[in-house]
Order: structure tokens, then sequence, then C-alpha cells
């Protein structure tokens, strides 16, 4: 199958969505209007509360909601073959993601900014503001887990991609000042400084890699948890605008600019996809997961199609900072779209790779017992008519600078490989396998790190609102003292979970986390709908709701059964078998409390939510 067809109808679909349905939603469902204040505006402070243009905050919020998800998700369901994954991407995002987004961030506008937590609490029940409350923060603990392991997986031992990582930080410290204290306003200015500092970060980057302060910048594992702990801690306790909001805006033009180039790039090049539509190992018993198509394909793409954890940052940082209400339609379901279009490319990358040399890449190899099963599975397959002999993975090394590929799993190396192979078949581009390698491995880390940043920070909103039920100064997210301890408990958790982890633990749990609390938001969206009079239009939210509650909730089942408590049985993983078989059990426990509390409040059992009361105040009724 050859990618052109493919890139050029995702694209058309995406447009088609956006310029249609969002619209629709706009003016019908939630009937958007610029008279309304925004939080931003009533509640200013300076601090979080602060009017940011819409062009500025679209660089935020997308830098915030993208993360591992749209990028490793697809590499790792390539193992399905490429129609599964990339028929979910594009009805999912359209009809589920960009609507779970849209519906949120509109509903904290109209809240003064409020968490998901909150909103629950106010329009389904005191119970599920608590137990909403509790599962998120579990929630968000386990997603940025997964999200930081893939920074480290990517940076470890990369001197290259630290150094222009590290480069960003002080670079969007100085954008962030130039824009909102030596040149107020200058947002062009701001940003062609920072296009170009971005361009020379990843120059020198290469540089430094061939440089004697190569070892420098060659962090371990362990190191570059503890520099990302740190760095998540100082980004939650200053100023939205001194280092958050720059920082993610900066590094929305190298998420976008790389993307828009491998749009580019896949239709001039127009590769073939070599994994077929379907792999034997829809049935279960692959190498990468080891559950059937369905439902675990729906939780390996846990963003890109729909992503709870976005409702954390349409709830979070990014209502507390637009300026106007119509601007939610671009930055919540526009963005949400940009992202359906990452997981796309990079389905298209990893499934342009043979298959054998993908899972050549992506099975463990590391014990001899691992890599005889690899052998025992590749001769099976291939003898079926599934060849899984590597076809180009030692040309790879050796073009890539990589010693070894085999055994590299996780999805972040599959992934730099496809884009290199991208980039290096644009004519006038070729030759340059080992840069275009290096950058695209840079890039996956770049993309993900802008979401430990906002995700701590959301995070640190969740714990000082649940805190103030017991001491009301943590509410107050301008009090130093409590954000300096509530970001340090999350940064302290998140950092411990990925010491202690690996992707083929975190990743099965994050993905059923972040699922369930896109229910949870959906749930809450619904509610929103009929406690304002507008029933009618809850099959909006009510449809996407119903496929992810039911998928996930079957996926956490099964993967609490058939691989998190069979880990537990055995020594060496009892400790991590038992954690993730409690947390997911726990996460699966609240989300159905929840969806329960909400149909009770559909059909009107019980009274009434508070926000009924406040309706002539929002005037969300329309």
């Amino acid at each position: 199958m050859n990618a052109l067809p493919i890139i050029i109808g995702a694209l058309c679909v995406m447009a088609i969505a956006y310029r249609y349905y969002s619209a629709f939603i706009a003016a019908r469902v939630l009937a958007l209007d610029d008279s309304r204040p925004v939080p931003s505006q009533t509640m200013y402070d300076g601090h979080n509360y602060y009017p940011t243009n819409k062009w500025v905050l679209f660089g935020h919020h997308f830098a915030a909601i993208s993360g591992a998800g749209p990028l490793i998700g697809p590499v790792l369901a390539a193992q399905f073959g490429f129609l599964p994954g990339l028929l979910w991407l594009v009805i999912g995002v359209c009809l589920g993601g960009a609507v779970h987004d849209f519906m949120i961030l509109a509903g904290s506008i109209r809240r003064k900014g409020k968490s998901l937590a909150e909103m629950a609490r106010t329009e389904i029940s005191p119970l599920s503001g608590l137990v909403a409350g509790i599962a998120i923060l579990f929630i968000v603990v386990i997603a940025l887990a997964g999200l930081g392991l893939e920074v480290v997986n990517a940076l470890a031992e990369s001197p290259w991609g630290t150094f222009t990582v590290g480069f960003t930080i002080p670079l969007a410290l100085f954008m962030g000042l130039y824009m909102y204290r030596f040149r107020k306003g200058k947002i062009v200015e701001a940003s062609l400084i920072g296009v170009v500092g971005l361009l020379a970060a990843v120059y020198l980057g290469g540089r430094v890699a061939d440089s004697s302060l190569a070892n420098t910048f060659t962090l371990s594992r362990n190191a570059l948890i503890i520099l990302m702990a740190f760095y998540g801690f100082i980004a939650s306790v200053l100023p939205v605008w001194m280092l958050l909001c720059p920082r993610d805006y900066l590094s929305s033009y190298l998420k976008i600019g790389t993307i828009a180039f491998l749009i580019i790039g896949v239709i001039l090049v127009h590769p073939n996809l070599n994994m077929p539509a379907l792999t034997p190992f829809t049935a279960g018993g692959g190498p990468v997961i080891p559950g059937k198509l369905y439902p675990f394909v729906f939780i390996t793409i846990a963003c890109g199609a729909i992503s709870g954890f976005h409702a954390l940052i349409s709830s979070g940082t990014t209502p507390k900072m637009i300026a106007k209400e119509t601007d939610a339609r671009m930055i919540g379901y526009g963005s949400m779209l940009m992202e359906g279009i990452v997981g796309v490319v990079a389905l298209i990358a990893a499934t342009s790779l043979f298959p054998g040399d993908y899972f050549a890449i992506n099975t463990a190899q590391k014990t001899d017992a691992q890599k005889a099963a690899y052998v025992r599975m590749v001769d099976e397959h291939s003898a079926q008519g599934f060849n899984l002999q590597p076809r180009e993975i030692d040309r790879l090394e050796q073009e890539s600078g990589e010693k070894n590929l085999r055994g590299r799993t996780g999805g972040a190396v599959t992934l730099a490989l496809g884009i290199a192979k991208i980039f290096d078949g644009i004519p006038g581009l070729r030759g340059l396998m080992k840069y275009w390698y290096h950058f695209a491995i840079m890039f996956e880390a770049l993309f993900i790190l802008t979401t430990i940043d906002t995700g701590t920070r959301v995070a640190r909103f969740l714990v000082g609102e649940f805190g103030g039920r017991f001491y009301r100064k943590l509410e107050e997210p301008n009090w130093l003292p409590g954000s300096v301890v509530t970001s340090a408990l999350v940064v302290t958790a998140w950092a411990a979970f990925i010491w202690s982890g690996s992707i083929s633990t975190i990743w099965p749990m994050f993905g059923i986390a972040n699922q369930l609390l896109a229910a949870v938001a959906l749930c809450v969206a619904t509610t929103i709908l009929i406690n304002s009079g507008k029933a009618k239009y809850a099959w909006v939210t009510l449809i996407p709701l119903s496929f992810v509650a039911t998928t996930t909730l079957v996926a956490g089942w099964e993967s609490i059964t058939d691989i998190f408590w069979p880990l537990s049985q055995k020594p060496e993983t009892a400790w991590q078998g038992y954690i993730n078989t409690c947390l997911t059990a726990t996460i699966m426990v609240a989300a159905v409390i929840i969806l329960a509390d909400s149909i009770r409040r559909w059909f009107g059992i019980g009274r009434r939510p508070e926000s009924i009361v406040e309706l002539a105040e929002v005037g969300i009724s329309g």
C-alpha cells in the first residue's frame, strides 16, 4: 500500500471535520460568545490567569497535549498492521478526541477555569467530584511516568538530544522575558529569536556530539530522571508566562514544523507501507502487545485519537489564559486534529519499515531466553508466509550510526528510523541518515518533555484543590509555599514510578488510565449539556463515551488477568505486578462509580447539582 493516498485522505477528512463539525459544536452545542467574560479577564493575576494571544496559546496547548501518545502509540500498534491504527486515528480524532478536548475547554472557561474534578463535583455530585479527584491524581502520575519514561529512553546516552533539549530552557526564559517584560507584546520579534535559537540548538547539538563535550552531555538513565524531575518542579512553580508558555510555544515551532516537513516528505517520497493491513498478531500473542487487536489497539494508541490527559490541560492551564470564547474552537478542536495528524504520520513512518526489521527492533532480546524466543517467532511466522526475516537492519545500523538496533523496544528508536528513512528519501537530502536519525530522537524527546512541564503544573493545581479541603491556603495557586509543596509531591511521585518501571509495564497501564480518564471527562461534558438544557445535543459526547468506556473497561480487565496479575506471581516482578493491578483496578472502579453517578444525574434521580443554580450566571444554556 502506498502512503500517498493515506496521508491525503486523512488530511481531507480532518479538514472537513474542522470546517463543519467543529463549527456545528461551536455555534449550536456550545453557542460560543465573545461578549462573555473569560477567567483570564475576570480573575487576572499575572501569574496563572493571563490573557494570551491565540496563536501563542495554540502553540502552548498543542505542545502540552502532544506527548508520547501520538508518536509511540501508533508505532507499537503497528504490530497489528497499518489499517486498525489508521481507522482509529482518523475516526477517533474527529468524533471523539477533538470533541472531548473542545467540550472540556469550553466548560472550564465558563466555570472560572476550574479543574475536571471540580466540574465533576458541581455538575454531577460531590461523590463524583471526590472520586474523580482521587482517580485523576492516580492517572496523572501514571501518565507523567509513561511520558517521562519515553524522554529518558530517547535521551539516554544521546549528547545531541540532551544538549538541544537543555538549550531550549534558557532560550524559552529569554523569550518569556522578551515578550512580557523587555518588549511587551512583540510576539513576532520573540518568535523570530526563538526559531533562530532553536535551529542553532539543533545545529550545535550535532557539533557537541562530535566534540570533547560529548561526555558532559552523555547522561545515564538515572541522571536524566533527576534532571527531568528538577525541571518539572521549576516549570511548575515559576509564573506561567516566564517559562511554561514560551517554552511550549517555542517547542510548537519544532513540532509543527517537523510534522509539516514530514507530511511534505511523505507526499514527495510516497513510501510503500511494507507492513500489511492486518498481521497474524491481530489474534493475540504478539511480541510488542501480547493482547488481541480488540481492545488493545484502542488503548495502545492512547493519544492521537482520544486522550483523557488532554482534559487536564483543557481544564488546567489553557482556560486560565484564553482571551475570548471563540478561540476555544481553534485551540480545543484544532489542536487535537493536529495531534491526530501526528499519529497518522508516525504510523506511516513505522509501517514503512519491513516487518522483519520492525519486529527485530521491537522484540526484547537482552537475555539468551529472549533471543531464543525471538528466533522461534521469526522461523514459525516466516514458515507460515509472514516473512519476519530482517532485510535492512544492518544497513540501518550503519547509516544511522547506532551500534545495535536489535531489541530497542519502546517505539522511540523505530519511529526515529522511520522518520529518518522518509527524510533521507527526499531528493537533495539523501546521504544524511545519521543526522536525520539523531534529529528525530531529539524531536521525540522535545515533543514529549513539553507535556511533562504542563502536566506537572496541572497536577499541582489538582493536589492544591484536593488539599484545600483540609488546609484552605493550598487552594490558592499563587501561594508560594503551597506551590512548592504540591509541585514537589507530584514530581516525586512520577519520578519514582519511572525509576522503578519499564515500558512493558507502564505503557499498558498508561493507556488504560488515560482512556478511562477520557470516559470520565465525557461523562462530565454530557452532564453539562443535559444540565444546561441541551440534552438534544448529548449524542455529540454520548457516542464517543459509549465506545471508549466499554472498550477500555474490557482492556483493563484483560490487562489485569493476562498481564499484571501474572507479573505479581513472579518474585522478580511481584512488586510491579501488585502495583499495576491495584492502580488499574482502582481507576476502573472510580470510572464505573462516576459513570453510574452520571447516569443517575441524567435521569434526574436525586438532588440537583449546584451548577444548575449558576446557569443564569454563566449563560451556558445559550
